[in-house]
């Protein structure tokens, strides 16, 4: 078992980690970024981005994150293909053990280890996501001008992505497997204010329908099965996407009862900053993220994360100097 000592390191693959390696490799702190098994994070899952600056044209996601893995490499950063499986932080420096048996001692972390979408897990499902399924209308819903789209979910997120996809969408239908929705009661106004989204109430997705991908064509969504759970009657619906509001899983298993959480489940960071309540740990990016959850804020709270890196390690010098 190997043990080396870097400055920063970085958990996570994603905007935020992937900005945070470029920041901290520029600030001559040799950052390494240990990418974990879902290397580029939810991009990886996404076609046309045209949400992100910088780019006329529509880019893919995943060419974007390997742009990124680049930049990231080329000044300076070195990227490590390995699985983070316990974190110490109870003591400085801090430790991190891996799935290959390497232990990492640090005196900052940068924690991007992001949050995935919840979806509904129905055999379709993995076919078409990112070509007629999504889980993110303010990343999606602009290809879907003057169409049809249903919004499958009952929360905030549910009805705050209809409410979005309302000003886009020709027509937006809202399913929910409940007879009510959990969302907030002036959300729920709002929604039932618009004249182009309809509920349909009691009712859930059964099945995804559609083109499979026949190279050079890609997968291609036209429709869903739904089944009314207290009939138990089956009908399909022609559509023109789908998106799945039923939430978000923050990364956060590693740092179970080692950092402070968010109600939710989200990491908790200090307003305006990405501190957590352990100080030299820093997270960005959706850990931490519940509302926004874009690629663009994600990279800037891993700029952020490098740069309180910095500062908190140029700190700890000067305290170091003062002592001697």
């Amino acid at each position: 078992m190997s043990t080396r000592h870097v400055p920063v390191l970085i958990i996570g693959s994603g905007p935020a980690g992937y900005t945070a390696a470029i920041y901290a490799a520029r600030a001559m702190l040799n950052p390494v970024l240990i990418a974990g098994m879902e290397q580029g994070g939810q991009l990886m899952i996404t076609t046309d981005v045209e949400n992100y600056p910088g780019y006329a044209d529509p880019v893919q996601g995943p060419w974007m994150m390997e742009q990124m893995l680049k930049q990231a490499e080329h000044v300076g950063a070195e990227i490590v293909n390995d699985l983070v499986t316990e974190v110490e932080l109870t003591n400085r420096p801090f430790t991190v053990t891996t799935d290959s048996g390497a232990v990492w001692t640090c005196d900052a972390l940068v924690i991007a280890t992001g949050a995935q979408a919840k979806w509904l897990g129905i055999p379709t499902e993995k076919d078409f996501m990112g070509f007629g399924v999504s889980a993110c209308a303010t990343c999606d819903g602009f290809f879907y001008r003057g169409k049809k789209v249903v919004v499958v979910g009952g929360g905030n997120s549910a009805v705050e992505e209809a409410l979005y996809l309302s000003n886009l969408a020709a027509e937006v239908t809202v399913i929910h497997r409940r007879d009510g929705f959990r969302a907030e009661k002036i959300l729920q106004q709002r929604l039932f204010d618009k004249p182009n989204i309809n509920v349909i109430w009691d009712t859930e997705v059964v099945e995804y329908l559609g083109t499979p991908a026949q190279p050079p064509m890609p997968a291609s969504v036209t429709g869903i099965r739904v089944k009314n759970r207290k009939t138990g009657v089956i009908s399909d619906m022609p559509i023109d996407g789908v998106f799945v509001a039923i939430g978000h899983a923050p990364a956060v298993s590693l740092f179970k009862d080692k950092l402070k959480h968010k109600s939710n489940g989200y990491l908790w960071t200090a307003p305006d900053s990405t501190a957590t309540d352990v100080p030299g740990v820093f997270a960005a990016g959706d850990v931490t993220d519940d509302i926004y959850r874009q690629a663009v804020t994600a990279a800037g709270m891993g700029c952020m994360a490098a740069l309180e890196a910095e500062r908190y390690l140029a700190g700890h010098v000067r305290q170091a100097e003062a002592a001697e």
